[in-house]
């Protein structure tokens, strides 16, 4: 019988999740979620600031899920959306330069034009150093994110849309990219509810 695949995030990733969980919940809910999650392997020993591709999916899927065993449904939920928020900050300092979103010409580019390099940008990122397959489209009222091969709800069944570590990465990138506005971030569609991909559906014209 044929095994099913294993998909990785590159080390380099998978520290900037655990690094941002330990900000949102601090050192010691930190550990808890990870002995919770079935990772205490992860405890004090943060994965290599490499490039490798050794951080599994089914790592991330089960981190999300221990958040909310920990915290109840909602709060748990919550959490992984401040959680994909503080990622970026962290991605950025990481991937940045490679992304071209810090150089000065990006920032002076019209907020239209930046949402559009920059949810290329970050699309080909993931595309391009880990196992996750995102494709994106716009038209002109919205982006669709749609995540072809999903870590964040790998191996999982829910009721309703469950990725919210990557709806509360698009907030904060959007915010950042925007120079402060909010945008409206929902995810319509998700692998763990039978669907064919998990869909972030983002509006183009910002709430404030």
């Amino acid at each position: 019988m044929n095994s099913a695949p294993i998909y990785f995030y590159p080390n380099r990733m998978g520290r900037i999740v655990l690094q941002a969980m330990e900000e949102i919940l601090g050192h010691d809910e930190a550990n808890a979620v990870l002995n919770l999650a079935h990772l205490p392997n992860y405890i004090d020993q943060y994965p290599a600031n490499n490039q490798d591709l050794k951080f599994p999916f089914e790592h991330i899927s089960r981190l999300q899920t221990a958040l909310e065993r920990a915290y109840g449904a909602r709060a748990g939920r919550g959490l992984s959306l401040r959680v994909g928020r503080a990622c970026l900050k962290y991605g950025l300092r990481e991937f940045g330069p490679e992304l071209g979103l810090t150089d000065l010409a990006f920032r002076l580019l019209p907020l239209p034009k930046r949402l559009k390099v920059g949810s290329e940008a970050l699309a080909g990122l993931f595309n391009q150093f880990t196992d996750q397959r995102v494709r994106l489209e716009m038209d002109e009222k919205q982006f669709y994110w749609h995540i072809e091969r999903c870590p964040l709800c790998w191996e999982r069944q829910a009721d309703g849309p469950c990725c919210d570590m990557a709806v509360g990465l698009l907030q904060e990138a959007l915010y950042w990219v925007s120079g402060g506005k909010t945008f409206l971030v929902e995810e319509k569609n998700c692998i763990a509810c039978g669907d064919s991909t998990c869909t972030i559906v983002i509006d183009r014209t910002p709430m404030s």
